[in-house]
């Protein structure tokens, strides 16, 4: 495979003292009738997902790739990145800290009623206020207010917020007003150019007014805006969609509907498409690594994308806490040989990681100073550990854990780097395996409380195309009931994170996120192993298949025959 950078379309956000975004049309996309479509139902691999059905209570691929189907945004991204609007008819601001979006008439739920702009109010006010313990609360800390909605929240043994050890002074977000049944305002802390790239993550969509009335049955049966409705889910099993009768917008399904079939094991999926028993498989296990552009012909991808592997270090151990604890992290690093795995493992399908970010995203570079923990080093390895062992020792009996679930690539690279430990660091490592994704997200989720008293492997597959997006959410203190599974805590970084977002130009932006993974590599929150391309595939039985600039694939295009 030769990597090739994607353009994401960025250029467009390159703002000087205004930005307006106008719509594209709600019905403009040369879907006015049914000619051209196809009405067979197209079965796709997937896990289950975590979480209900709801844009700002996901936050895992498997639930992702559904909600994506399900729900229509303010803006969408294509196959390349760029935004495009949905919803929206125009996103507007003089000064990129107070902007006016205006949606357009016409789009309607799946019950009927109309879509407002009090939907996306009363949405996000929903996602932001602490004690509702949405996933996708970080999400609108840089607007006006969200610190008020947040308190401080207590998590259950399940990893859930159980409680507020102290209460919000606020239960919705200052910066947001709905102006007219089709016009609203946000305000943001500060100016922040990019804040319009963001609003097509599934965190941003709206909802129905009859979401409050049983938020627990809608999730399982929601009421939806995008180009599926959901059918029937089948807990662990399949999740079936169908064709929105009401929606008209840009990404009008283009099949008979979706069936999402939940696999535990990635070569029984792999089987089942080579089989015929499976029209679109969105990961080729690493068993055929080295042979599916053969094995499947034309029906093999394998191009570069957004997505990022890591190994998160809990805050919440105390053999990676202070200065012991850093050379720990640091000798852990230095003792993968990222250039092997990527190899053998992965036949190359893989590109061995020297930041936290991707590099298809605009403002990358390879060259942060600190990532030098990044290369295969195991003599400096060994004597960072062995130094940290004297200041701090462990104990005799000490078995470092790595947490994974097994029902997808993980097992392999896992215990190849559990054995690079054993041998350079001279120290006993295990993994500890969980049969499903879901399964590992709640035990993580649990935090100290949990069972998870080592390292686990994270994944990234960007939401938005910005730099920001593997950085925020990931480790900033607004995410720590969302994506900061790890519960680190920085404000040097919060606040380069927040200085970066206030940059006049993308291009300054970037240099300034740039500059917020050095902190990243001085305290090491995590592990960087290296970045993903896309290596899928399809059956004969399907036709537009595309995977997109983040990895996952664009399902209405998808077209089959009966």
């Amino acid at each position: 495979m030769t990597p090739r950078k994607r353009l994401m379309g960025l250029g467009a956000f390159a703002l000087a003292s205004s930005l307006v975004l106008t719509a594209c049309g709600g019905g403009d996309s040369g879907d006015d009738s049914s000619e051209g479509t196809s009405t067979g139902i197209v079965t796709i691999s997937n896990g289950e997902p975590q979480n209900p059905l709801v844009g700002s209570m996901t936050n895992e691929t498997e639930g992702g790739l559904v909600v994506q189907q399900l729900y229509s945004g303010l803006v969408y991204y294509d196959a390349e990145g760029v935004v495009h609007n949905e919803i929206a008819e125009s996103i507007e601001s003089d000064d990129n800290q107070t902007w006016t979006i205006t949606i357009q008439d016409g789009w309607k739920w799946s019950d009927g009623t109309d879509v407002t702009a009090a939907n996306f109010v009363d949405a996000w006010n929903w996602a932001a206020y602490g004690p509702n313990g949405a996933k996708g609360a970080g999400f609108f800390d840089p607007i006006e207010g969200f610190t008020e909605t947040q308190g401080v929240p207590e998590f259950d043994e399940e990893g859930n917020v159980s409680g507020m050890a102290e209460e919000p002074t606020a239960e919705t977000l200052s910066g947001l007003e709905v102006v007219s049944d089709t016009e609203f305002t946000v305000t943001l802390n500060q100016p922040e150019s990019d804040f319009p790239i963001r609003l097509g993550y599934s965190a941003y969509f709206p909802l129905p007014d009859a979401y409050y009335d049983d938020i627990e049955a809608f999730g399982e049966k929601p009421i939806t805006n995008g180009p599926y409705v959901l059918e029937d889910w089948q807990h662990d099993s399949e999740i079936n969609l169908v064709p929105n009768e009401e929606y008209n917008g840009p990404r009008k399904a283009q099949n008979g509907g979706l069936d999402f079939i939940v696999y535990t094991d990635e070569n029984t999926s792999y089987a089942d498409l080579q089989g015929g028993n499976l029209d679109i498989l969105e990961n080729v296990p690493t068993s055929a690594m080295s042979t599916f552009e053969e094995d499947l012909g034309d029906g093999a991808i394998s191009e570069p994308s957004a997505s990022f592997a890591a190994m998160t270090v809990p805050e919440w151990l105390p053999e990676f806490q202070g200065e012991a604890g850093l050379k720990r992290r640091q000798a852990l690093s230095m003792a993968i040989n990222r250039e092997q795995i990527t190899e053998t493992i992965f036949a190359g399908t893989r590109i061995p990681a020297t930041d936290f970010t991707s590099p298809v995203i605009d403002g990358w570079t390879g060259e942060i100073p600190g990532n030098e923990v990044t290369e295969y080093n195991p003599e400096e390895a060994k004597s960072l550990w062995d130094e940290a062992n004297s200041e701090d020792p462990l104990p005799d009996d000490y078995v470092l854990t790595i947490h994974t679930n097994t029902d997808s690539d993980h097992q392999a690279w896992v215990e190849a780097v559990c054995n690079g430990y054993i041998n350079d660091l001279d120290i006993k490592c295990e993994m500890t395996g969980y049969p499903t994704f879901d399964e590992v997200l709640n035990e993580r989720d649990k935090g100290p409380d949990g069972k998870v008293n080592g390292l686990f492997r994270a994944g990234w597959s960007a939401d938005y195309p910005s730099l920001q997006n593997y950085l925020g959410p990931l480790y900033s203190k607004a995410a720590l009931a969302g994506s900061n599974d790890g519960r680190y805590e920085s404000d040097e970084f919060d606040a380069a994170l927040k200085e970066a977002a206030a940059a006049p130009s993308l291009e300054e932006a970037n240099t300034l996120y740039n500059k917020a993974q050095e902190i990243l590599f001085k305290d090491l929150p995590g592990i960087p192993l290296w970045y993903y391309s896309t290596t899928a595939g399809h059956s004969e039985a399907v036709d537009n298949v595309e995977f997109g600039w983040d990895s996952m694939p664009l399902l209405y295009e998808v077209t089959k025959s009966e």
